[in-house]
């Protein structure tokens, strides 16, 4: 039996969430990426607490008008570690969300890790 694209990335994201745990020191960037927008949070899973987020749909990035874009993901990427700089944390685990590591989530997981974060 052939497992669909959806599946097959159910799949892939129970693996990943069954390894990945986003604690107090080291938060977990959650990644969601749909067909016109990008969004991030910086999740700390002990307190089920969103400490940091942002997606393509606030004005900052907006205004830019990139689109769906490795751009789009870009700015969001280094706008998710500004944030989460601001509120002391430079530690995280990356949480792709089951998409694949290329494109978009890797644009977006690059200029987070060079605007400062580590993971």
């Amino acid at each position: 039996m052939k497992l669909t694209r959806q599946q097959s990335k159910v799949r892939r994201h129970r693996r990943i969430r069954g390894k990945v745990f986003g604690s107090q020191e080291r938060p977990r960037l959650a990644v969601f990426r749909s067909n016109q927008h990008i969004y991030a949070q910086v999740i700390d899973d002990t307190q089920h607490q969103t400490i940091a987020a942002a997606s393509t749909l606030e004005s900052e990035v907006k205004a830019q008008e990139l689109g769906a874009s490795q751009a789009a993901s870009t700015a969001v990427g280094k706008l998710i570690a500004e944030r989460a700089k601001q509120k002391g944390i430079s530690k995280v685990v990356f949480d792709r969300g089951g998409n694949l590591y290329h494109g978009r989530i890797k644009a977006l997981a690059e200029a987070a890790r060079e605007a400062g974060l580590d993971f």
